[in-house]
């Protein structure tokens, strides 16, 4: 037999793997942070200006972390078809997710880390260059986040409502605009703080500030983590999904499904494996067409168990 006669049969991987939109999105985000950031550290060398030079370098921080996200959309569209990759390359943009939320909890714990720390031992501050660095940094990420919107994609042929469009959003996506928005938090923070310290002599409200931005980017971070790392773990049992699935083939009263497996092998695409005990003579087929209608299933391996003494 030919190849291609075996066409009918074959398997597309390519699993909506590397958003080229939402890559050229995360580079542009990339491009305005680190002219930013050269921005800050030379006019706060220039200067003098030690809260320069400092948001300067905090923004380094997150313009490797946008670019981890460009690169993981680049990489999962440049292999999207190496067969190399059993089920496509989708995870490499999940993978960059991940790094980005341990990136993010690491600002987390050193913004808190320098918070605690100006507590105890108060420093001296530059109220009017902090509060013009401040606002600089706002309207950077508030552009940023105008730039990252309209990345969110949902996928027609779901229908469990609100979880499941909250369980299949672009988790890379999400990490950089969870970055964003932590810089944006801080920088507000920050602007509160100062205005505080400035008109009403609150110094101590700059670093509380910062504690409190700190835990806000942390529990983002934790989410981030749970998230990402439930998908490049495969706990995807228990999704509404699953159950769906193990009621239709089961409706005839006589099947029973004794395994299955099932994990997202893209944003809103899942692979399935799954083995029944039947007492009747149906074949693979025959299950595969009950759960046809669910466009999200991709990939769908079938094993039948025959066993005429079965009674359910």
């Amino acid at each position: 037999m030919h190849t291609q006669d075996l066409s009918p049969w074959l398997h597309e991987h390519a699993y909506g793997s590397g958003d080229r939109a939402a890559e050229h999105r995360a580079w542009r985000v990339v491009a305005l942070t680190a002219i930013t950031m050269v921005v800050e550290i030379l006019a706060g060398w220039w200067f003098s200006s030690m809260a320069l030079l400092a948001d300067g370098w905090h923004m380094s921080s997150h313009c490797l972390a946008l670019g981890l996200t460009a690169l993981a959309y680049w990489f999962a569209r440049h292999h999207a078809n190496d067969r190399r990759y059993a089920f496509g390359t989708w995870k490499v943009e999940v993978l960059g997710g991940f790094a980005s939320a341990v990136l993010l909890a690491g600002v987390a714990l050193l913004m808190a880390i320098e918070s605690v720390m100006r507590l105890l031992a108060p420093t001296p501050i530059g109220f009017d260059q902090a509060i013009a660095v401040a606002v600089l940094g706002l309207a950077v990420n508030l552009m940023s986040a105008w730039l990252l919107k309209d990345g969110q994609h949902h996928n027609p042929h779901e229908h469990y409502g609100h979880h499941a469009q909250h369980h299949h959003r672009d988790l890379n996506h999400h990490a950089a605009f969870l970055h964003v928005l932590a810089d944006a938090t801080t920088s507000l923070l920050a602007i509160l703080a100062l205005l505080g310290g400035k008109y009403a002599g609150w110094y101590w409200l700059d670093p509380l500030m910062g504690v409190v931005g700190a835990l806000i980017i942390a529990v983002w971070a934790r989410g981030l983590l749970r998230d990402t790392g439930k998908v490049l773990l495969d706990r995807e049992m228990d999704t509404p999904l699953v159950e769906r699935l193990r009621a239709e083939l089961e409706a005839d009263g006589d099947s029973r499904v004794s395994d299955l497996h099932l994990w997202r092998v893209g944003r809103s695409q899942y692979a399935c494996i799954v083995s029944l005990v039947t007492g009747r003579a149906h074949d693979p087929a025959h299950y595969k067409a009950l759960l046809r209608h669910h466009g999200q299933l991709a990939h769908v391996t079938v094993e039948v168990n025959r066993c005429p003494q079965y009674h359910p």
